[in-house]
């Protein structure tokens, strides 16, 4: 039996469109998790220590269980709470909640990086905790979560994939069907792991030319 694309070729409108779901719950999941995640360091940074504990312990467990369970109960589970959701936005809720909680461990790890003289620095010429999020840990701590924080989005962009066991239609979905549809698993299970390759490699060096540019912003406003 030999490699046949021409199989994949005949269902290049499928892929394509898989390919695009895969990219959109990626980009939006990503998103959506760095801004909660975010939130969530803020809170636990200067929400005090009920408010610390409460969403350390929340964050446990979602970095304690796998995303295959997480995903189930989200889908699943929901109807048992009133929430019964499609599999699409169930799919980008579930991966937005799962990603929050590692990034919140790296933007709190970037907050406490900043040196403490630089807080007090600024808590003496009377800068509130905003002002203080924004003009001191922020433009500090942007360098520092940079690569962990690359990482976690290239984490995600392959959690997409666990998506297809609730019937997301993104590529591993799409290719998987065809695949079983014309016997022809070993050129769809090769085409989706070429197109996880390409996008990791170009979302690294997205994420290194960003890395760069920040690096030479800094030097020349130090």
């Amino acid at each position: 039996m030999s490699f046949d694309i021409n199989v994949l070729l005949d269902q290049w409108p499928a892929i394509v469109s898989g390919a695009g779901v895969t990219i959109m719950i990626w980009i939006l999941g990503t998103i959506a998790a760095a801004i909660i995640g975010f939130l969530v360091a803020v809170g636990r940074q200067y929400g005090g220590l009920l408010l610390d504990k409460t969403l350390g312990f929340v964050v446990a467990i979602l970095r304690g269980t796998p995303f295959l369970i997480q995903i189930f109960l989200v889908y699943y589970g929901g109807p048992f709470v009133g929430l019964s959701l499609d599999p699409l936005p169930a799919g980008l809720i579930g991966i937005s909640i799962y990603g929050a909680a590692y990034f919140s461990e790296i933007f709190r790890s970037g907050f406490q990086a900043v040196p403490r003289g630089h807080i007090e620095a600024g808590e003496c010429v009377g800068l509130t905790q905003g002002q203080i999020v924004r003009r001191i840990l922020l433009p500090e701590m942007t360098m520092l979560v940079l690569p962990p924080s690359l990482n976690m989005a290239i984490i995600l962009m392959k959690e997409t994939a666990v998506l297809s066991i609730i019937t997301v239609p993104e590529l591993t979905a799409t290719l998987s069907a065809i695949g079983s549809q014309q016997y022809a698993f070993v050129e769809a299970l090769s085409m989706l792991a070429l197109f996880y390759w390409v996008l990791v490699e170009l979302t690294g060096w997205l994420g290194n030319l960003a890395e760069t540019k920040l690096s030479r912003f800094r030097f020349f406003n130090a």
